[in-house]
């Protein structure tokens, strides 16, 4: 079993793939060290002896600068470091990769097809969904009330290939400013428009900024329509009884589609990565990167998001932008959220969250260095606003909040129908609406949730499999679960609450 492990040739730490006791030497290339204190999985040690005002280099990346000396042995944190006043991200992950995979040999075999369902706007999709949807936080509470009758009744099990029924409720939809109204609108119209989704019911007050006309103005869904206001139906009681029939009717005529052969090139993968350590970096995001590459190989499409989160680790991209324009869409939006978090008297590098400093991540330069790892090394084609639809193949980065279910809400609005999500500390997420395959960074959570996890990626930190091989098992488990394969998310319910708009602006 690996228990060490150095990135690049000439960093200045190394990282403890399992937990080490104080006094253990250690052989780290050519040199032996001995550790002065504990160090956690995923935590950082010195190599060497570095002083007051020195780099720490971490897979050829300079990701913090010593606030003290630093003995070569002692445990490398926020404790002694501070964010660098020049983040250097020149090196590429492929140095992670060329650091943890073995040789591979034959030719990759990638599946061309999967078992989905295909729909009049060409694209097809990976579950078959009705959507009962609030316009407003008005009628969120009937909207609970229909989806909540409509699942005790058991409908949904007279339709085999009918999926779920799931209630899309939000806190907002009046008081807000013209920017958040039109993305909120936006938003809606991606899920009532997404290729999952066969059957939608509207419900509305009647009276809000998001009514059920404005949303639907020059925006008309593919799937079987319904609308219903609270003011028009008669109050709360009349609204859930009508709705009851009307999803009733929705169901019984969609409820009878079969999955057939669909093009892989029709999938849309969301990355996202939520509770990251040390080994988020290391394990699950670079093998996530490599089952997106495959997919972009394959004519598909990735979604990479949350702009906080690549913060310090942007070049990565940029250096991979297929065109000047591209990268200047890119900066504009790291630009874009370093004055909105000033304007607030915040800082855009107050990440990591607590959760991810015990797991060993230092500061946001080191979090986006492992975030960014998701994304491969598929060449950059474009950078999208909040859940804007990508309009060709490729990959892309997404404009968002680093919060999972505010982000992933951003990426399903714009069609994605997989969703990839990398945890080293357990994040409990899901959607109803797409199925997202939970990947552990570390084998000791797996074993703990295993009724949360849907691969383990800690084998890759226990010398036992390859980047490389694991991306491949992850892209398979990808077809898998786009051709019916529930997820443990799925199993468990997750989606009811997951759906969380982005608001930027202040409520009045």
């Amino acid at each position: 079993m690996t228990t060490v492990i150095k990135l690049a040739e000439h960093d200045t730490i190394a990282v403890a793939m399992r937990p080490l006791q104080a006094g253990t030497t250690v052989a780290v290339s050519e040199a032996n060290v001995t550790l002065w204190s504990d160090i956690p999985q995923g935590h950082k040690f010195a190599l060497v002896h570095i002083p007051k005002g020195g780099a720490v280099i971490k897979n050829g990346h300079v990701i913090a600068t010593a606030t003290e000396a630093i003995r070569a042995g002692d445990w490398v944190h926020e404790h002694n470091t501070e964010l660098p006043s020049v983040v250097d991200t020149v090196a590429t992950v492929a140095g992670l990769n060329r650091a943890l995979s073995s040789d591979r040999h034959g030719q990759e075999t990638k599946q061309d097809c999967y078992l989905g369902y295909k729909r009049k706007s060409g694209r097809s999709g990976t579950r078959n969904v009705v959507l009962v949807v609030s316009t407003v936080n008005c009628s969120a509470t009937v909207t609970q009330a229909i989806v909540r009758q409509i699942r005790q009744s058991g409908i949904a099990e007279q339709f085999p290939s009918l999926d779920a029924i799931v209630p899309v409720t939000h806190s907002v939809g009046c008081g807000m400013g013209k920017a958040d109204v039109q993305r909120l609108q936006h938003t809606l119209r991606g899920y009532i428009t997404h290729p999952n989704v066969v059957g939608v019911l509207l419900v509305g007050l009647g009276c809000e900024m998001t009514g059920i006309d404005v949303i639907l103005d020059n925006y008309q869904p593919s799937a079987v329509l319904r609308k219903l206001n609270i003011q028009k139906a008669g109050g709360t009681g009349a609204t859930i009884r009508k709705g009851i029939e009307l999803v009733r009717e929705i169901a019984a005529e969609v409820g009878t589609l079969h999955r057939e052969n669909c093009p892989v090139s029709d999938l849309m993968l969301a990355l996202q990565c939520g509770g990251s350590d040390g080994l988020s970096g290391i394990t699950a995001n670079p093998a996530l990167g490599k089952a997106s590459d495959l997919l972009v190989e394959c004519g598909g499409t990735s979604i990479l998001a949350e702009t906080p989160e690549i913060y310090g680790a942007e070049s990565l991209l940029l250096g991979r932008a297929v065109s000047g324009h591209v990268k200047d869409a890119l900066r504009a939006k790291i630009a874009w959220w370093e004055e909105y978090v000033r304007l607030r008297g915040g800082e855009i590098n107050n990440n990591p969250a607590p959760g991810n400093k015990a797991g060993g991540l230092t500061n946001i330069v080191e979090k986006s260095l492992g975030a960014v790892a998701k994304g491969g090394m598929s060449p950059l084609s474009g950078v999208l606003d909040y859940a804007q639809k990508p309009q060709c193949p490729g990959f892309y980065f997404m404009d968002s909040p680093g919060y999972d279910p505010c982000s992933c809400t951003g990426q399903i609005a714009a069609g994605a129908t997989l969703i990839g999500f990398t945890t080293g500390r357990g994040s409990a997420f899901g959607s109803a609406i797409v199925p997202c395959l939970k990947l552990s960074t570390n084998s000791e959570l797996y074993e703990a949730m295993p009724e949360d996890i849907d691969i383990n990626c800690g084998d890759i930190a226990q010398g036992i499999t390859s980047i490389e091989a694991k991306g491949e098992q992850i892209y398979q488990a990808m077809i898998a679960v786009a051709s019916g394969k529930q997820t443990w998310s799925e199993v468990w319910g997750y989606g009811d609450e997951e759906f969380v708009p982005w608001c930027t602006g202040a409520v009045m």
